[in-house]
């Protein structure tokens, strides 16, 4: 599928000059940006729904962990006590 981009012709010289700084086609730079910014977005809305579905979980259940138990938990790691998971609060 072929798509065409209008890019004014600040940043498509912007574009030129990196591409030749990085000894690479202009084509490989827009590609490259593109990319990085749908999986940076991917990322962004799946950490999104991830919160939404433990906000959902929570206000369900009202099963949660309170910020003290996740640092008490995170100080053991690399200890020689270190300590499983902490359970839930309801």
């Amino acid at each position: 599928m072929a798509t065409s981009l209008k890019i004014s012709d600040t940043l498509k010289n912007r574009i030129h000059r990196l591409a030749g700084q990085r000894r690479r086609s202009p084509h490989w730079v827009m590609l490259e940006a593109i990319q990085q910014y749908v999986e940076r977005e991917e990322a962004r809305e799946s950490f999104k729904q991830e919160a939404l579905a433990s906000w959902a979980a929570y206000q369900e259940t009202g099963r949660h962990l309170t910020g003290e138990d996740i640092r008490a938990w995170l100080d053991t790691w690399g200890t020689g006590d270190e300590k499983g998971v902490p359970g839930c609060h309801e």
